[in-house]
C-alpha cells in the first residue's frame, strides 16, 4: 500500500508540474506551454483562475467573473453587427478600425469574433438608457443593449480593457450611467480653438462615455462662428459653418450632443461692438460692459436672428440661453436695478404690470429667446445659468428649463436646494471643483483630478457640501468647464494636458457616483496607461 501511495503522489506531482498556468489577472493570458513535461503525460484541460474586473475609465458598475481565457483579437477576428441591428454599423466599423480587424454584417460568430446587437429589455421591464451587457465567453465577445449609445459604450469598455490589460476578462459586464448628462463645456468665444483640437477632445470624451459638449461661442471678447445674418459681429478668427458641421457630425457619430450657447442679455460685447447703439446705459448715460439694452426691441431682433440662423446648424436636443451676470442686476446699494436703470424698470411695468421689476424683464427676455427658437421649429430643452432665475417675480422662467448651477459665491445667490424644491431639473457645473479658468483669475485655481475623484459627486452642487439625498434624481449630471478668461495664459496643448486628469475624474463620478474601488494613484496610473 505504501508503494501504491508513493506512486500516486509521484503521478500527481507530474500532473501539477505540467498543468497550464495563467497570469495573476484572471483571464489575462493563455496557459504556459511545457513541452518537456507534456511528452511524459497528456496535457489536461486548462483550469483558469476567476477573472478580475476589467480596468477602464469610468469603471464598470458590475462584473460577474468567470473562469476562462478571456478575449484577445486574433488574425481572424471580426466585428459582426447582428441581423436586425444595422443601425450599429457606424459603431461596428469604428471598433473594427480601432482593433485592426475585419467588419461583417450578420453571420454566426465564431472564436475570436465580437458581436454587436440591439436587444429589448425583458418583458415588463423598462430599458435603462445607455446601458449595455458585455459577455466574454469561449474566446468571443457579445455586446448588447437597448439602444445604439449603450452598445457603443460597451465597445469603449472593450477597447479600454484591451489597451490597458491586453485582454477582456472572462465573465459578464452589466453597466449603465448614474446620470444622463455627462460632459465638457468649452469657452471658444474668448479663446479660439481649432476644429481639429475640438474633434480630438470629442474622441477622448467618447472613450470616457461623456455625451455632451457645451459650446460657449459668443462673449465680450469674441463671436466665433461664421454668420450670414450678421457677419459684422463675427470675430476675425472663427469657425466656419462647414467646420461646425464637421464637429457636430463627429459628435453625433460618437453619441455626443453639442449644446450651443449664445449668452444673453449679458456677455454680448462682441455683438455690441458692431451695434453700439444697443448697449445698455445707466441713468447717467454710462455704458455697461457686455450688457444689451433689453428694453430696446431691436436688441431682441438681432439676437433672435442669430438664434434662428444657428438652429439648423445645431440639431441637438438642448440649447443654452445663458442668462448669467447681467450687470443691470448687479448694482450696489443704495441703488437698485430700478433706480439705476429707470428705462428698464419702466419697460418692465409697461410689459408685465405695475409691480413688475427689472428681474421680471430679464426673465421675460430669456422666455422670448426660447420662443424664437421654438418658432424656428426646434423642439428643444432649454438651459440657463442659475443666476438667470429669480424667485417670486411676476414673470416665471419656463418650468422645464434646466438650471445650470455654476456658482453660489456671489452675495444673494440662491442655494441649489431652492431650485430643487421648486421641482426644477439641475445640471452641476460647480465652480469650486469643475471650473478650469485660464490664467486663474480671482480666487480660481486650476482644478485637480485628485480633488474631484476623492471629494466631488454630482450632488455637491455648491461649495463642498452635497445637497439632500432626496434631490438626487433631479440632478441630471454635470460638465467640466473650460473658461478662457485669459486666453493667452495657455496654449491648446497646455489646456489639453491640464484638463486630462480632471476630465477623467469627472467622467468617473458622473458614470458612478459611488466611492471608486481604486485609490487615486491607481486611477492615475490607469489613466496614464490608457492615454
Amino acid at each position: 500500500m505504501l508503494k501504491v501511495a508513493l506512486a500516486g503522489i509521484a503521478v500527481l506531482a507530474l500532473i501539477i508540474a505540467v498543468w497550464p498556468d495563467d497570469d495573476t489577472h484572471g483571464g489575462h493570458g493563455g496557459p504556459i506551454d511545457n513541452k518537456r513535461a507534456s511528452s511524459v503525460l497528456p496535457s489536461p484541460s486548462p483550469i483558469y483562475p476567476i477573472s478580475s474586473l476589467p480596468r477602464t475609465i469610468p469603471s464598470v458598475r458590475e462584473h460577474r467573473p468567470a473562469r476562462g481565457p478571456g478575449f484577445r483579437p486574433v488574425d481572424s477576428s471580426r466585428v459582426i453587427v447582428a441581423v436586425g441591428s444595422e443601425s450599429l454599423t457606424d459603431e461596428g466599423k469604428l471598433l473594427a478600425q480601432e482593433l485592426g480587424v475585419d467588419y461583417a454584417t450578420g453571420g454566426q460568430p465564431r472564436e475570436g469574433d465580437i458581436e454587436l446587437a440591439l436587444t429589448p429589455p425583458p418583458k415588463g421591464q423598462k430599458a435603462a438608457p445607455e446601458s449595455y451587457t458585455l459577455t466574454t465567453r469561449d474566446r468571443r465577445v457579445q455586446i448588447t443593449g437597448p439602444d445604439d449609445a449603450g452598445v457603443f459604450y460597451g465597445t469603449r469598455t472593450l477597447k479600454q480593457a484591451l489597451k490597458g490589460g491586453g485582454v477582456m476578462p472572462e465573465g459578464v459586464v452589466e453597466d449603465r450611467p448614474d446620470k444622463p448628462q455627462r460632459g465638457l463645456n468649452l469657452d471658444i468665444a474668448r479663446k479660439q480653438y481649432g476644429a481639429a483640437w475640438i474633434e480630438d477632445q470629442l474622441r477622448q470624451m467618447a472613450d470616457l462615455k461623456l455625451n455632451q459638449l457645451g459650446l460657449h461661442f459668443s462673449d465680450d471678447q469674441g463671436f466665433r462662428i461664421e454668420s450670414s445674418s450678421h457677419p459684422e459681429v463675427v470675430s476675425r478668427d472663427h469657425l466656419s459653418k462647414r467646420e461646425v458641421q464637421r464637429i457636430v457630425a463627429l459628435a453625433t457619430k460618437l453619441h455626443i450632443t453639442v449644446v450651443p450657447e449664445i449668452d444673453s442679455p449679458g456677455h454680448l460685447g462682441a455683438v455690441l461692438a458692431a451695434h453700439p447703439g444697443l448697449q445698455l446705459r445707466d441713468k447717467d448715460g454710462k455704458p455697461v460692459r457686455g450688457a444689451i439694452d433689453i428694453a430696446n426691441p431691436e436688441s431682441g431682433r438681432i439676437v433672435d436672428d442669430l438664434l434662428r440662423e444657428y438652429a439648423d446648424l445645431f440639431p441637438g436636443a438642448y440649447w443654452h440661453l445663458g442668462g448669467d451676470e447681467y450687470q443691470a442686476l448687479a448694482v450696489k446699494a443704495p441703488d437698485t436695478p430700478e433706480t439705476a436703470f429707470p428705462s428698464l424698470a419702466a419697460t418692465a411695468r409697461a410689459k408685465y404690470g405695475p409691480k413688475a421689476d427689472v428681474e421680471d424683464l430679464a426673465t421675460g427676455w430669456l422666455n422670448d429667446r426660447a420662443a424664437a427658437l421654438r418658432s424656428a421649429g426646434t423642439g428643444r430643452t432649454f438651459k440657463a445659468w442659475n443666476d438667470g432665475f429669480f424667485p417670486g417675480g411676476k414673470v416665471a422662467a419656463d418650468q422645464g428649463r434646466e438650471v445650470e448651477y455654476w456658482t453660489g459665491k456671489e452675495p444673494g445667490e440662491r442655494a441649489p436646494e431652492e431650485f430643487l424644491a421648486e421641482g426644477r431639473p439641475l445640471v452641476n457645473l460647480n465652480d469650486e471643483y469643475l471650473y478650469y479658468v485660464l490664467g486663474e483669475p480671482g480666487s480660481y485655481k486650476y482644478p485637480t483630478g485628485k480633488r474631484i475623484y476623492e471629494e466631488w459627486t454630482p450632488s455637491v452642487v455648491r461649495g463642498t457640501k452635497p445637497v439632500d439625498a432626496k434631490y438626487a434624481g433631479q440632478i441630471l449630471g454635470g460638465r467640466f468647464a473650460v473658461w478662457s478668461d485669459n486666453p493667452g495664459a495657455q496654449t491648446e496643448e497646455q489646456v489639453a494636458r491640464g484638463i486630462r486628469l480632471p476630465l477623467r475624474a469627472t467622467a468617473q463620478k458622473l458614470w458612478d457616483a459611488r466611492t471608486p474601488a481604486m485609490d487615486w494613484e491607481e486611477f492615475k496610473a490607469l489613466a496614464d496607461r490608457l492615454g
